[in-house]
């Protein structure tokens, strides 16, 4: 099964994503654009895991997340993998607390379980929100979109998710865990 973790930002901030976005969508060519149910921040891409490493994953994954307080994050600027002007992705960057450690713990606790496939790359924080297939120069979309500021929110659990391919990309959620509560609080 194909897996990763990731944190899934609350309904009223995706909907201000949702807005700020909605007069480009369709509007660039060769940018699909993603059901909003699929969006989220990828902590960790285990790719494909065996059946048998589920229970020693999500046992790592629990005891990696515990040991992280809370998040307060923001939408702020957005940007394109590989860069504005040759971008194959384009992404909502986040600001406020780091998910760095969060991200590496959740990632080496997927090695130790066995997920072998987790994903080499320097953690960016980001929300995918369009692709293309060629380079595409992207940099009017991300100078049109410079004004956003998101409204600030609190990252409170991580999730462990199935992505079921196909010509419908569908998540499923196979597990869920609480991060710590702040000590700022």
């Amino acid at each position: 099964m194909r897996l990763f973790a990731a944190v899934v930002p609350p309904a009223e901030v995706l909907d201000e994503l949702e807005r700020a976005i909605a007069p480009h969508v369709g509007q660039v060519p060769g940018l699909r654009w993603p059901d909003r149910d699929t969006w989220h921040i990828t902590l960790g891409f285990f790719g494909e895991v065996p059946e048998g490493v589920l229970p020693d994953l999500e046992a790592r994954l629990a005891r990696a997340v515990r040991r992280h307080e809370v998040l307060d994050l923001v939408f702020a600027g957005f940007g394109a993998f590989s860069s504005a002007r040759r971008g194959r992705v384009f992404w909502a960057g986040l600001s406020g607390d780091s998910m760095t450690r969060l991200a590496d713990s959740v990632r080496a606790g997927a090695r130790r379980a066995g997920a072998a496939q987790t994903d080499g790359k320097r953690f960016h924080p980001h929300l995918t929100l369009a692709r293309a297939r060629t380079e595409t120069d992207l940099r009017p979309l991300v100078e049109s979109l410079s004004g956003f500021a998101g409204s600030p929110w609190r990252a409170e659990a991580v999730r462990l998710v199935r992505s079921h391919q196909g010509p419908h990309v569908r998540y499923e959620s196979l597990a869920e865990w609480a991060l710590a509560p702040s000590r700022r609080d």
